[in-house]
């Protein structure tokens, strides 16, 4: 015996068999979506959070910057200078010499000597006179 379920529609009320509500499509729902999407988003802060976080290490492990004096000049440009005549090396990377690049970093260096004469102190008058020795030396090395 087949029993009658009465369903709604637009046009109003109609009668409808246990076997003709079998045979029609069920419209299935389905909420795991939205608590699938939420945990992504979540995942997805996560990693921007873990990402930043290495950015802001990465500044951290920096230090603070040293005081913009005449050293810390002369320093920068001797770092250049060794870099450039390949006696310093990045992340274990061994350059070629690029001694057109070197003797511009020691001309920058004389010019700041030949510019400075008389107006710095006996220490800086010392480091510049140093490094430059030092970075002449270097050089010869290079370009043997």
């Amino acid at each position: 015996m087949s029993q009658r379920i009465n369903a709604y529609t637009r046009q109003g009320v109609f009668e409808m068999t246990e076997e003709e509500k079998k045979d029609e499509k069920k419209v299935i729902i389905d909420e795991d979506w939205k608590q699938q999407a939420q945990k992504e988003k979540e995942i997805l802060a996560k990693q921007e959070e873990a990402e930043e976080e290495k950015a802001g290490d990465k500044k951290a492990r920096r230090g603070p910057l040293p005081k913009g004096d005449f050293a810390a000049l002369v320093s920068m440009l001797v770092t250049q200078a060794l870099f450039s005549l390949g006696l310093l090396e990045v992340e274990g990377q061994k350059k070629e010499p690029d001694l057109e690049l070197a003797k511009y970093n020691i001309d920058m260096l004389e010019t700041i000597e030949e510019k400075t004469r008389g107006n710095l102190t006996d220490e800086e008058t010392k480091v510049l006179e140093n490094m430059l020795s030092q970075i002449r030396m270097g050089y010869v090395k290079a370009a043997e």
